[in-house]
Formats: structure tokens, C-alpha cells, sequence
């Protein structure tokens, strides 16, 4: 499907183009011109890519009237997208300089992979998720979660990476550019609260369309994102009891994200024989 005049995976390679070059640029100007990447024009160029992204998202949901869940190269790039909205919208407020350098490597990476594993962005055109909105609204809201969670594994590498270098007293490379310590630790728990609360909405939602309809429920995609629901649940009350230190806790988010990612495997798959049975009930 065409939007202005481009095809849909034109507008996302577009977006790749630009998020990359948000890397690029970020990261040279932090490290040879010793400039702080905090700047405007980071945000800007985000905003742009951003912008990019949402046509070609925007143009993918045409076809079928829906939000573009409809494969594993639409979740991705919807939780792409996720993440880098949540840097433009309150990302500023946690005053990281470099986040949003971290956030377009985020974008790069996964966009990149999205858009080379050809297989991910099969021709079947049929929402995964069912044409029930509330069904396409806890997925989209989950999505979202994991968005956050991206960022909450960028800020742990940040974190990881300012201990290291306290650790070894390194006062050079990415030190100048990173807040303390003390400042990632509160932005880690914040985070990881406010992905847990958006998913436990998602949960909430579906639950809503679930409980009128037992038989629709597809417990392999359910369970996968239960599962993921309970492991920030888990870590979030370690970390807020000190039960896990601030290093511990900000391996185990990024282990626990890769770990999250691999589940939108489980939530690919799907029966025909489910998808009908939706159908007929909202007959």
C-alpha cells in the first residue's frame, strides 16, 4: 500500500536511514568533537525518523483496516516505534544526554533485522491477533510495554557502562555524557514500573474480551505474555525491596528483554481454527 506517493517498506527504510545516521552523528559528535548529544537537533532528526516510521506503519494498516500486527516484521517495527515515541515524549524529561542516541542504535538494530529476515514480513495479510478491537488493543498496548522495556535495557546499559567506568576511573569516552549512578538507578525503577502498569492494562483489556469468550483464547500467546508480565513484576519488587543490587538488576533487564523479544515467536504462530472461531463469535 501506497502513502504520498511511497510504498510502505519505503517510509521504514527511510526511517532506518535516519535513525542510523541519528547513531552516527550522536556518537561522533560525543566522541571526537566532545559535544553533548542532548541537543536539538538529536531530537529533531528522532521526531523525523519517527515521522518516517509512522507513514510506513500507517500505510501497512490501510490494507486491512487495522493496526499492522499482522506478522513478526509488524511487531518489531510497531515496538520500535513504541520505544521511540516514548523517548520523544518523555525521554527529555529524564535529562540523559545520550539517550537518544542509545534509542536510535535501538531503532537501527532492530529495523535492520526486521528488514533483512525477509521471512518475518510473510504475505499473509490477516491480523494475527483477530479483527476484534479489543483483542487488536491489548496487543497494541503490549507491544507498547515491550517498547518500554527496550528503553529500560538501553538505560541498564548505561548504567553497566557508568559503573564500569567509576569502577576502573575512567573519566573519558562516554563518561562526561552519562548521569550518575545514583540518577540511572531511579530511571531503571521507573521505567520498569511503567512498562509493568502498561502491561498489566494490556492484560486487562484482553481479559475483558476473554472472560465472554473462554474458547477464543489462544493460551500459547497468552501464557508467553503472562510470563513476561511477571518476570518485571518479580524483578521490579526485588529491586524496590533491595533485594537485587542496582548492577544485578540492570543485567537482569536486559537478559530479561532478549528474553521477552523471543516470545513474540510464540505470538506469530496461529491457528486458523482459532481465528474463525473469533470470527463467529462476533457474529
Amino acid at each position: 500500500m501506497t502513502f504520498l506517493g511511497l510504498e510502505d517498506l519505503q517510509w521504514i527504510r527511510l526511517a532506518t536511514i535516519v535513525f542510523a545516521g541519528t547513531f552516527f552523528l550522536g556518537t561522533y559528535s560525543a566522541l571526537k568533537l566532545r559535544r553533548k548529544t542532548g541537543r536539538p537537533y538529536i531530537l529533531s532528526l528522532v521526531v523525523f525518523g519517527w515521522a518516517l516510521q509512522t507513514f510506513g506503519l500507517y500505510a501497512r494498516g490501510l490494507e486491512y483496516g487495522g493496526c499492522p500486527l499482522a506478522n513478526k516484521f509488524e511487531l518489531v517495527q510497531f515496538m520500535v516505534w513504541s520505544a521511540i515515541a516514548l523517548y520523544i515524549f518523555i525521554g527529555p524529561a529524564f535529562r540523559v544526554s545520550l539517550l537518544g542516541v542509545f534509542t536510535s542504535a535501538f531503532a537501527t538494530i532492530f529495523s535492520i533485522l526486521s528488514l533483512s529476515v525477509t521471512s518475518w514480513d510473510n504475505l499473509n495479510r490477516t491480523p494475527i491477533f483477530g479483527d476484534n478491537p479489543w483483542i487488536e488493543m491489548h496487543a497494541a498496548t503490549a507491544l507498547f510495554s515491550y517498547g518500554v522495556f527496550g528503553i529500560l535495557a538501553l538505560t541498564s546499559a548505561m548504567y553497566l557502562i557508568q559503573s564500569r567506568n567509576l569502577k576502573k576511573k575512567k573519566i573519558g569516552g562516554l563518561f562526561p555524557y552519562l548521569p550518575s549512578i545514583v540518577e540511572l538507578s531511579n530511571i531503571n525503577m521507573r521505567l520498569a514500573w511503567m512498562g509493568f502498569a502498561i502491561l498489566s492494562v494490556s492484560l486487562g483489556i484482553g481479559s475483558f474480551y476473554w472472560a465472554k469468550n473462554l474458547d477464543s483464547v489462544d493460551f500459547v500467546k497468552l501464557s508467553a505474555t503472562v510470563i513476561v508480565w511477571l518476570a518485571y513484576g518479580i524483578l521490579a519488587i526485588l529491586r524496590a525491596s533491595q533485594t537485587l543490587t542496582s548492577k544485578r538488576y540492570s543485567w537482569s533487564s536486559i537478559i530479561l528483554f532478549a528474553l521477552a523479544l523471543l516470545s513474540l515467536g510464540a505470538v506469530q504462530d496461529k491457528e486458523p481454527k482459532t481465528l474463525s472461531t473469533i470470527v463467529e463469535l462476533d457474529r
